[in-house]
């Protein structure tokens, strides 16, 4: 890929990832966000956050379905840093506006209700990656501490997923879809590492015939 598409690429990547924040400040502005603006925008940046995150989840395993999408790794990193940036903006939005900012409030919520603390969980799994999500991290940390590092984010994925799932009402089944999602994705990761194993082995030779 050359240098002109790939620029032209993240230029559509960063304007598509901006879009629902810019429809949520619209709305805003406009008064168009419904009659609980509050539940709109908790409900915008949650979903924004796990479609992000599904998103550079499936980079991986696309790339090894096809050495022709080993460019999509260019478009990784920028995926994660946006997912918790909308991860920080789900969270904030709890903490000014169902909490007022007040501590003994935050506490008790992250005790007493457990899709807050799902939700807790997952962003402060995300909080080192975004820390680290730096060549200079890498280097300092060496390709293999990096690696084993960033797996936290399956991990967030799935704290995700549970605060989704505990927030809405008995019997909605709207979290169903990245639930499913995520669970493919967690399945290709075993399965395409050992077909990659059984390729690098090779082809086992029959012994010949007398």
């Amino acid at each position: 890929m050359n240098r002109r598409t790939l620029i032209l690429l993240k230029t559509l990547t960063w304007l598509a990832c901006l879009a629902p924040l810019a429809w949520l400040v619209w709305g805003a502005i406009t008064n168009n966000l419904g009659a609980d603006q509050t539940e709109t925008i908790t409900f915008a940046t949650g979903r924004t956050t796990l479609r992000l995150l599904l998103i550079s989840l499936a980079i991986t395993p696309l790339r090894r379905l096809s050495p022709r999408l080993s460019w999509l790794i260019k478009f990784r990193r920028l995926l994660g840093l946006f997912a918790f940036f909308y991860a920080t903006l789900h969270l904030m939005t709890w903490v000014g506006l169902y909490t007022n900012f007040d501590p003994n409030a935050m506490a008790a919520d992250i005790l007493k209700r457990r899709y807050v603390t799902a939700g807790m969980a997952a962003w402060l799994l995300l909080f080192p990656l975004a820390l680290t999500s730096t060549n200079w991290s890498i280097r300092k940390m060496g390709g293999k501490n990096w690696n084993r590092l960033h797996r936290l984010v399956y991990f967030a994925a799935i704290a995700g997923v549970i605060h989704y799932w505990w927030q809405v009402k008995s019997g909605v089944l709207t979290p169903m879809g990245v639930t499913l999602i995520l669970a493919a994705l967690l399945l290709a990761r075993p399965i395409l590492s050992w077909r990659q194993r059984r390729k690098t082995r090779g082809p086992v030779l029959s012994p010949s015939a007398p």
